[in-house]
């Protein structure tokens, strides 16, 4: 199978995912090579492997690709990124991508930054704006705070729009392998906004376990993630996010799902559900 520019020629070469072992990139791959599609899959054990901080290897990754679907680890947001989203669109340029998908963060404006990358390149593009991910709580950082029945996160009362990775996966798939796409900015969400009590409460019903959220002082989570002794860029961008994300300026739905896929994005309730009956949130002795 071969994906379609916006004037319906197909296109015949590969199609690049970054992050291809992270949570969007992998489920992208998987859907585009279920497909027929020519996936290739970019992640420092890949072969050839990618590296942000490594640009000597990205040639390797983009010779022959046709579209390129680029997400940044472990945020838009962190100092150098536009840096670097610059570099790659600039080789990705002079490889000949006709097409690129970046997955991007609401309410941040060094991302917003990196958009405008993206959409200045002369090259066609899709934007795919998110909110925080439902699967931060599954296969993320707070995934041992769900199994301990204590969410310790910072005390914020805003509500978020939490989406489904899977149907951000869609939205990119879709951009990537579809005409009719480009020039589009689909900014995503689920169907309500939660606050991370309410969080709580779905995953506590989801799961039959008491699941409580225990707000922290801003700073003490801070202190604590750093003894944790997780990576200095992770403690940066979890200080960024809470501090400054969080403060009303998401708070509210948007309709990118629907606009990119035709149908409504997947509830928390039903993440939750299907989440807790593979067991992965069953209690740690």
């Amino acid at each position: 199978m071969s994906s379609t520019t916006t004037d319906g020629q197909p296109v015949s070469g590969p199609i690049l995912i970054l992050g291809a072992t992270g949570k969007t990139g992998r489920r992208i791959a998987a859907t585009l090579e279920s497909r027929g599609h020519d996936v290739r899959r970019g992640s420092r054990s890949a072969t050839p492997s990618f590296d942000w901080n490594n640009e000597a290897g990205w040639d390797d990754c983009l010779a022959g690709v046709e579209a390129a679907y680029i997400t940044y680890s472990p945020d838009l947001a962190m100092p150098g990124a536009t840096d670097s989203i610059r570099a790659f669109v600039d080789r990705a340029k002079r490889h000949g991508v006709k097409r690129l998908v970046l997955l991007s963060g609401r309410g941040e404006e060094e991302a917003q930054a990196c958009e405008r990358i993206v959409q200045n390149s002369g090259v066609d593009w899709t934007i795919v704006r998110a909110s925080w991910f439902n699967q931060n709580f599954s296969e993320g950082a707070f995934v041992e705070m769900v199994q301990s029945g204590k969410i310790a996160l910072p005390d914020v009362d805003t509500p978020e729009p939490f989406v489904d990775v899977d149907d951000i996966a869609d939205v990119a798939v879709a951009a990537l392998s579809e005409a009719g796409h480009v020039g589009e900015v689909y900014e995503v969400t689920g169907p309500r906004m939660l606050t991370l009590a309410e969080v709580a409460a779905e995953l506590s019903g989801a799961t039959g376990r008491n699941i409580e959220y225990v707000p922290v002082p801003h700073d003490a989570f801070v202190a604590g993630v750093t003894e944790s002794g997780a990576p200095q860029e992770v403690v940066w961008m979890l200080d960024y996010l809470f501090a400054t994300v969080l403060d009303g300026r998401n708070a509210y739905l948007t309709d990118g799902v629907q606009r990119a896929l035709g149908r409504e994005p997947r509830d928390f309730a039903d993440y939750a559900r299907e989440n807790a009956a593979t067991g992965v949130w069953r209690a740690v002795a």
